[in-house]
């Protein structure tokens, strides 16, 4: 499996993550876990560890917390985040989310669009001295939120930055890609595929058949192999509790990647 380093550290992780907004939003029916405990099982065995969640995602740290078994927890990179106002509240919530996914620290703790990061971003770097988490991050998921995220890289010193990038959704490459490369800041992508939208417009065409030249049997590796082969990027988060899918997204992290030509073939083919 294909890794990137993380900058501030050299740590490296892999290239897929899961995202678990929506598949893993459920409740204590084994009926509606079951799937997700098999998703995990498959996600770890193949090497994956990077798992991003937050406590906007309702019950997404619960399931988490119950499903992940011992071995799992120790292998695995959590992210999640604090999505609330005011530092006391930031402070209960992060405190909670742990408690709720069964951990004494996490790798990642970001603060989910931005919301207050003034103040959550204080807060985060005394986590981070004393050791409750590894690392600190912003996100976001519209493009109209660039300008601000950019202005955050600029100024201070985070670990991670997460946002929106797809071979439809382009205009990070233009300045938030190369500044992140450029200030030593990790790049978590999320909705790699414009939130389904893509494969909407995909449905009845065929894969390309210059797409085993890079390794790809789907339109969803190919979709991923666009945005991890971006060299600024560190991770990409598609989100799934389909065993199915999570195989296919896993197998954009082996193989070749595209060049700059095949890039702009992948662009064109969806456009």
């Amino acid at each position: 499996m294909i890794h990137r380093r993380i900058p501030s550290s050299g740590e490296s992780i892999p290239v897929i993550g899961l995202g678990t907004s929506g598949p893993f939003e459920v409740g204590i029916d084994a009926k509606e876990r079951e799937p997700l405990a098999a998703v995990l099982a498959s996600f770890f065995e193949a090497g994956a560890t990077m798992i991003d969640t937050s406590p906007m995602y309702s019950s997404a740290e619960t399931v988490l917390g119950d499903l992940l078994t011992t071995d799992m927890q120790a292998k695995a990179f959590i992210a999640t985040k604090v999505w609330t106002r005011g530092e006391r509240e930031g402070l209960v919530q992060m405190t909670r989310s742990m408690e709720l996914l069964r951990r004494k620290k996490v790798e990642l703790m970001q603060v989910h669009n931005l919301l207050d990061f003034e103040v959550h971003l204080k807060t985060l770097r005394r986590w981070k001295e004393e050791g409750r988490i590894r690392y600190i991050g912003i996100t976001h998921y519209t493009v109209d939120a660039y300008p601000k995220l950019m202005g955050i890289i600029e100024r201070e010193p985070i670990d991670f930055v997460q946002f929106n990038y797809s071979a439809t959704t382009t205009v990070a490459e233009q300045r938030l890609l190369p500044l992140c490369a450029d200030k030593g800041v990790a790049v978590i992508v999320n909705r790699a595929f414009d939130d389904g939208k893509i494969f909407v417009r995909l449905k009845d065409r065929p894969l390309p058949a210059w797409a085993a030249d890079i390794d790809c049997r789907s339109w969803a590796q190919l979709l991923l192999k666009f945005v991890i082969s971006h060299p600024a990027v560190s991770c990409v988060i598609p989100a799934t509790g389909k065993l199915r899918n999570l195989e296919d997204n896993l197998g954009a992290a082996r193989g070749r990647l595209p060049d700059l030509r095949q890039r702009q073939m992948i662009v064109e083919a969806v456009a």
